[in-house]
């Protein structure tokens, strides 16, 4: 559970619930084309699809940032604005997921892919995207007219203003849902025809016209001396240039696809029926991803319920108390590390999972698991270090232009989370597991666990903190989370596993690798004292920070790794390694 803003465009990031991502799960247990087998299915073509996906996922990661950073130049990161704004714009990607999850991911993507193999795939695929776009357009348009409640649901406002205007942008952001959708339908097809490289790439698109309309927003509307006007002094020029951004970032990041799949030999034409196709089995898959992924938006309505509440609660609200575009500003920098590395790493694993789960090689499962949680620990120990030690600056290059306050209210949501970054890279492992046995439905007891964490923890803080450190308990909650779910999941799968998972391998590497990562904490915190005493301040400081701790806590913790024997890091440098030697 939880919930997130990060670059939008690419859903397997989208918001409301990170501790089950949308995963391409196929009726197959193998995923939406994870085998490599397309028609590009040789090792070398699969390898040059994993490297121009690999490269289109790090550019849109930087894009994504940027959005970030021009988004907050504009209107804030917290404020009535700004929480209004992060409640309507990932509306559509909590829905998204939902569907995504549920219908068209696990059932209309494998389908896909199996239909090219076969004589009449393409009148197939032509009923499975007219199918696909009915379903979303239908979708869309109750789900935009349900816009007033969405937001009561998942926003908690003391101001009928802020609700207001939060449902005025919920009325232009929504409709993003159906793009999103044909956005996923096509970039697999693409993808079933060997084609990797444009449904990378697309965000791009996206982010580069979010990046040029909120640029324009702030140019036309941001004045250093003014602030932005509150939620009911808002008119419709600036909601439209706003919402309008984002929404053609995601129309363009669609339609964008639609010349490389002529170019694929993909002539697409309108067909309706799907009698006799087979869907039964696939359906069941969906059925239970689905439940697994509600479950999560029911303690994810809580953080987000919770997080907008938060800075109404003053007699005098403050501006400088973190609430909903505070969390999601918080999420993007947890989520980088994780987008970035992890993903990767669980991505090769899964397709090897598969493998090993269809030919019944209960070791080999077991050994790849234990190898794919002890290599991401390796680096999600340093990363979450990281991210604690750097909290302040990493935050103070994303808000360039906010006051300190602000930095000050989110930099603790950024601790709070990080410190679960390593147990969520490994509940990602185990997710893939689950997945390659095609098992949603064995996940849907640990994930009733997760949001009730989740949600009763971020009612606790409720309860117990102030409400500046309110959206900090969530964080903290969601951490704990991730704990409990890998606990549980590494418990349930002993018995699939023939009784043993690795456990005591898996916990010497992350005893090993944590205590190297408490060293290089430790070195960078006294780093950073000394070059906030003795450097410049501001966003030039912020930069000086990061590199040069950075640079000190990367040295000590890999010195640690090789005093403590820690064999997990050469199989994580070993394919940069090999790659930088071959190049010589």
């Amino acid at each position: 559970m939880s919930g997130t803003t990060p670059p939008p465009g690419d859903p397997q990031d989208v918001p409301g619930d990170p501790a089950n991502p949308v995963e391409p799960a196929g009726a197959d247990g193998r995923g939406a084309g994870t085998d490599g087998r397309t028609p590009d299915a040789s090792r070398g073509g699969v390898r040059r699809g994993a490297a121009i996906m690999a490269s289109g996922t790090a550019a849109s990661r930087l894009l994504g940032l940027l959005r970030s950073i021009v988004l907050i130049a504009a209107i804030g990161a917290t404020g009535e604005a700004a929480d209004a704004f992060s409640v309507a714009n990932k509306m559509p990607t909590v829905l998204y997921m939902l569907l995504a999850g549920g219908v068209l991911n696990a059932v209309l993507v494998p389908q896909v892919v199996r239909a090219y193999r076969g004589s009449s795939g393409q009148e197939y695929v032509d009923r499975l995207l007219s199918f696909g776009f009915a379903l979303l357009a239908v979708a869309t348009v109750a789900l935009t007219l349900a816009a007033p409640a969405l937001v009561r649901l998942y926003g908690e406002s003391p101001s009928e203003a802020q609700l207001a205007l939060a449902t005025t942008f919920a009325y232009w952001c929504i409709p993003q849902l159906f793009f999103y959708g044909v956005y996923a339908l096509l970039g697999q097809v693409l993808n079933a025809r060997g084609s990797f490289g444009p449904y990378m790439w697309a965000p791009i698109v996206n982010n580069i016209v979010s990046i040029a309309g909120f640029g324009l927003f702030w140019a036309l509307f941001v004045r250093p001396s003014d602030e932005l006007p509150a939620a009911s002094g808002w008119t419709l020029g600036q909601v439209a240039l706003l919402c309008g951004s984002a929404t053609l970032g995601i129309v363009c990041q669609a339609l964008v696809l639609i010349p490389f799949l002529r170019r694929a030999g993909v002539t697409y034409r309108w067909r309706w029926g799907l009698r006799g196709s087979g869907l039964g089995r696939a359906g069941d898959v969906a059925k239970w991803t689905f439940v697994g992924l509600a479950i999560g938006q029911l303690g994810y309505v809580i953080v987000s319920r919770v997080s907008m509440a938060a800075p109404g609660q003053d007699l005098s609200p403050s501006s400088d108390i973190a609430g909903n575009a505070a969390y999601d500003l918080a999420f993007t920098v947890f989520m980088v590390p994780h987008s970035l590395v992890t993903v990767s790493l669980a991505t090769a694993l899964f397709t090897r999972l598969s493998a090993q789960a269809h030919d019944r090689d209960v070791a080999g499962v077991r050994t790849s698991l234990s190898s794919g949680m002890r290599v991401v620990a390796v680096f999600t120990l340093l990363a979450a270090a990281g991210l604690v030690v750097l909290a302040q600056p990493v935050v103070r290059l994303f808000a360039l232009s906010q006051p300190a306050g602000v930095v000050d209210a989110i930099a603790p949501i950024v601790v709070a989370m990080a410190v679960g970054l390593p147990a969520f890279g490994a509940w990602s492992m185990c997710q893939r597991v689950y997945y390659a046995y095609e098992d949603a439905k064995g996940m849907v007891p640990i994930q009733v666990v997760m949001a009730a964490v989740v949600a009763g923890g971020t009612l606790l803080g409720r309860a117990l903190l102030p409400s500046s450190s309110w959206v900090v308990g969530a964080g903290a909650s969601m951490s704990v989370s991730y704990v409990v779910g890998t606990l549980l999941a590494m418990r349930a799968l002993r018995g699939r596993l023939g009784g043993s998972v690795d456990a005591a391998h898996v916990l010497r590497t992350h005893a090993r690798a944590g205590l190297a990562a408490l060293v290089a904490a430790g070195l960078g915190y006294g780093t950073l004292v000394a070059v906030r005493a003795y450097g410049p301040g501001g966003v030039t400081g912020a930069v000086l920070q990061c590199a040069v701790v950075g640079a000190v806590m990367g040295l000590a913790y890999l010195a640690a790794l090789r005093l403590l024997h820690v064999r997990e890091l050469d199989q994580l440098l070993g394919p940069v390694l090999r790659r930088v030697r071959g190049r010589r």
